[in-house]
């Protein structure tokens, strides 16, 4: 539980310091990113490892999203990984999720927070539900276009007693890509 904690308290710092790091920059670019009722797509590179970080593995993610507000964005996430397990085979594995984020912010940076919620199949896991935390930041080098880094803790569940057991037993999932708004 020690844990939970820890990660609940950092992940509150990380928001409430967010916003102040997009006033910050004093940036004023009006007509960069989305609006209410756009869409977006973005491909990124992934990587994963156990809390240790003795396994880990590499990968690719895909998101498609839709706005809900100018700083709302819902859709769906997909992943594959491959993997490298301490003393074992290689394995790869699939996850789909939905996926929301709320952006602070109208600047060309658009820090982000979220959570996400899907299924987790292939090798070395045991097909089941996934469910996580999430924080970013988008960088706006064109007014759709942008470069994102993103973060994500997410925990296995079967069942919602297995949910609470499980989260200390979670992962961390990174990726940096790129993205569209149309």
């Amino acid at each position: 539980m020690k844990t939970f904690k820890k990660i609940s308290i950092a992940l509150c710092a990380s928001a409430i310091m967010i916003p102040a790091l997009a006033q910050a920059q004093g940036m004023h670019a009006q007509g960069y990113g989305p609006k209410m009722g756009d869409r977006e797509f973005s491909l990124s590179g992934s990587g994963s490892s156990d809390k240790n970080f003795d396994s880990g593995g590499f990968g690719l993610s895909g998101d498609m999203g839709w706005y809900l507000s100018d700083r709302t964005v819902a859709g769906v996430r997909q992943n594959v990984t491959w993997g490298s397990v301490d003393n074992g085979d290689d394995i790869w594995r699939g996850a789909t999720k939905g996926f929301i984020d709320y952006h602070f912010g109208h600047n060309q940076v658009r820090p982000f927070v979220g959570a996400t919620l899907g299924a987790i199949y292939g090798d070395g896991v045991k097909e089941t539900g996934t469910a996580g935390l999430e924080l970013g930041m988008k960088y706006y080098v064109l007014p759709s276009t942008f470069v994102q880094a993103r973060a994500e803790y997410s925990f296995l569940f079967d069942s919602s007693n297995s949910a609470g057991d499980n989260y200390d037993n979670g992962s961390w999932d990174y990726v940096v890509g790129m993205g569209y708004n149309f």
